[in-house]
């Protein structure tokens, strides 16, 4: 199948934003839940802290007995019990009463307030206190963090760490989460060969694209699978079509040039449906995306480069809606330190090497040359109604870390 005209990149993700599909839920012990998506609210069986506790070691007491406290005053009180964490204590502080109090304990009745031992001496059951407090100081009141019964987390939050705290002070010890997708990445090529420190065959090339497009799969939440494939119809055909029985998600490496005889894109037409091949961007203008059985086929160009570019421009925001996480380029402005040469109808994404103030793009920007991807930081984005930059121009940049699960 070939098709000539080149689509549009805002075109081409639309396509790709009418197929999206959504993982199914599934519930999971919340120590597995670290960097997954909620597929559920999460509602509050408790307070936190379920009870006024102090913040810090020292002694509870009644804040008023204390008023007028100083060095050069010193005011005396009686201890009359301790509490250590995990414990409370069944007296009720009086006047001019303290209890010694561990941090997080309960605040015991009668006191409102706890004094950091710092500002004390003690004899025996003897207190001597050296500074004043307030009502409430250095204590951490019931539901502060939480209150029963409350909404505290949304469906569709993306779980870290400081949210699996919460969630647990919740109450819950499970909780409910979109399935990571399941990828099938097929990589065809009868010129591939694994990688070695011996010398290679003529006309063979080392096989990166396993690696490059795995971990980038895995790097959108998803779990990746990696297959291989012929250059004939026959093969390729039988390994997309077992994929999309088995998988959520099929993507293929080489096979996409837009010309004749591309027997990926023949696959995709002879089986299901093609959304679109070829567009108007710069790498990676032989991207191609089909559906077949219901699922989505991205088909990435051979050329390590335009598959890397093709991944973060196409297929990443569809692995992050299907956990249902969005997922939107965070554009940010910076100064561009050369000209930079675009042409109208094109999106372009230059690598770049880029800091808090400056952007300047990579000179060597061969498709194949996977050294320029590591030797920069971020793209450059040219808009296709732009025709380049000049130097000092204000450019739009977005960083490789911004793009990761």
């Amino acid at each position: 199948m070939f098709l000539s005209k080149l689509d549009s990149l805002k075109n081409a993700v639309k396509l790709l934003q009418d197929n999206q599909k959504v993982t199914d839920i599934e519930e999971i012990p919340i120590a597995e839940a670290h960097k997954r998506v909620l597929a559920e609210d999460i509602m509050a069986f408790h307070d936190s802290p379920p009870f006024d506790k102090s913040a810090m070691d020292g002694f509870a007491l009644i804040a008023e007995d204390t008023f007028g406290a100083s060095q050069s005053n010193p005011k005396e009180f009686k201890i009359v019990d301790a509490i250590g964490a995990g414990d409370f204590s069944a007296k009720t502080v009086g006047e001019n009463e303290a209890i010694v109090i561990a941090t997080g304990a309960p605040i015991p009745d009668g006191a409102n307030a706890v004094l950091m031992k710092e500002y004390t001496t003690t004899d025996g059951d003897d207190l001597t206190i050296y500074s004043q407090v307030t009502p409430g100081e250095n204590v951490s009141p019931k539901s502060e963090d939480i209150k029963k019964g409350e909404k505290i987390l949304s469906k569709n939050t993306f779980i870290r760490y400081q949210e699996l705290g919460l969630i647990a002070s919740a109450g819950y010890d499970t909780v409910k989460v979109f399935k990571k997708p399941t990828v099938k990445l097929i990589i065809t090529g009868n010129e591939l060969v694994e990688p070695t420190k011996e010398e290679i065959d003529k006309a063979k090339i080392i096989n990166s694209n396993q690696f490059t497009i795995k971990a980038m799969i895995e790097d959108s939440g998803a779990i990746c699978e990696i297959g291989h494939a012929g250059d004939t119809f026959e093969e390729v055909k039988e390994a997309v079509l077992k994929a999309s029985e088995e998988y959520d998600v099929i993507m293929t490496t080489g096979g996409t040039a837009i010309s004749k005889g591309d027997v990926v894109l023949d696959v995709v037409d002879d089986l299901g449906e093609i959304l679109f091949h070829g567009i108007a961007m710069r790498p990676g203008k032989p991207a191609g995306a089909g559906v077949i059985n219901g699922k989505v086929i991205f088909t990435l160009s051979g050329q390590p480069v335009a598959a890397m570019s093709q991944f973060d421009v196409l297929a990443r925001k569809y692995l992050f809606e299907m956990q249902g996480r969005s997922f939107d380029f965070n554009i940010v402005k910076r100064t561009s330190q050369l000209k930079i040469p675009s042409q109208l109808g094109r999106t372009d994404f230059i690598r770049a090497v880029s800091d808090e103030t400056h952007a300047k793009h990579v000179l060597n920007r061969g498709s194949g040359i996977i050294r320029s991807m590591v030797e920069a930081n971020s793209y450059i984005i040219i808009d296709e109604n732009d025709e380049g930059y000049q130097k000092d121009d204000i450019v739009d940049v977005v960083f490789f870390d911004s793009l990761l699960w």
